[in-house]
């Protein structure tokens, strides 16, 4: 089965699913009144949303190949790397490195991605833009909060940009009996770590006792993360199809992502509260955007695509 038939199917099924999901939403709608219940209703209603806008994205970009993945998830840097740093301390000082990072760093890391270029892509965030965004706020001689306004750039660089690239990558991994199936790795990767987050929040209000971190969030419990975990890693498997791995190596592979994932998103929490905001931004009315939606995703596909490059892969 060649990998236009794959997603075909993929695609069916992820459509069948969400039908039934929203279908349940709407049920779920009209059987609950309580106020608890019903935030949790809608909190379950818009990360369904969400996935339906995920679908849509995933499946135009892949009717535009390489060209269309990497354009993609440019995009959606552009516009987190947004969300992020319009929640951040700036100055007039700091305009230089806001445009080298919106329209130098985040182009030239998508362009290395396409052309394949390993060796710079690797490093141009965390070692080159590093050392030039210091430089472009410091010539405008603005000393009053410089390291919070400097490490905050740098960071959002490194989540929404660096760690994001990560995931148009695994399509440049010459896999050895994998190749040209390289899209299905991505959708596998976004699958499980949505799905098991989405199980994760359902495990959380129905059996979590023991929050994670209280004081970040109460729908992040110990309970929820160990059955969200165990709920990817069934995903992972059902779905390894979709990858190169064994059975035990996808079971594995969904537990590391998940896990990654959980404690991605329990950090970005953490940043938010210190903001003091809920969300990031407003992509979906009451429930975030990018940064919100993709926060897990972010932060295991880093990980993921070095494991998969360095045991898959003859580089």
């Amino acid at each position: 089965m060649n990998v236009y038939a794959d997603f075909f199917y993929l695609l069916l099924g992820m459509i069948a699913f969400l039908v039934a999901a929203t279908l349940l939403g709407e049920g779920l709608r009209k059987v609950f009144s309580g106020e608890g219940a019903k935030s949790f209703v809608e909190a379950y209603a818009a990360r369904v949303t969400s996935w339906w806008g995920m679908v849509v994205l995933l499946a135009i970009a892949f009717a535009f190949g390489q060209g269309g993945v990497i354009v993609l998830f440019a995009f959606i840097s552009f516009a987190a790397l947004r969300e992020f740093l319009t929640l951040t301390a700036k100055t007039r000082a700091d305009h230089w490195s806001l445009l080298i990072s919106f329209f130098v760093i985040l182009p030239l890391q998508y362009f290395l991605i396409y052309i394949d270029w390993y060796g710079l892509y690797s490093i141009l965030i965390p070692v080159y833009a590093y050392l030039l965004l210091p430089i472009a706020s410091a010539v405008r001689g603005e000393p009053e909060r410089f390291l919070r306004r400097v490490a905050e750039t740098q960071w959002a660089l490194m989540i929404t940009v660096f760690a994001a690239s990560h995931i148009p990558a695994l399509l440049s991994l010459d896999i050895e009996g994998f190749e040209g199936r390289q899209i299905l790795l991505i959708a596998w990767l976004v699958i499980v770590i949505q799905g098991a987050d989405v199980l994760q929040y359902v495990w959380s209000r129905m059996f979590g006792r023991h929050p994670v971190a209280a004081n970040l969030s109460r729908s992040k419990t110990w309970e929820g993360y160990a059955a969200g975990t165990a709920s990817g890693m069934v995903i992972g498997v059902l779905l390894g199809w979709l990858t190169p791995f064994s059975i035990w190596q996808t079971a594995l592979m969904a537990g590391m992502i998940t896990l990654i994932g959980f404690f991605g998103s329990l950090v970005m929490a953490a940043i938010k509260r210190d903001k003091g905001v809920r969300d990031w931004g407003h992509l979906i009315a009451g429930h975030g955007g990018f940064t919100d939606r993709l926060d897990a995703v972010v932060f295991a596909a880093p990980l993921f695509f070095h494991v998969v490059r360095f045991f898959w892969t003859a580089s």
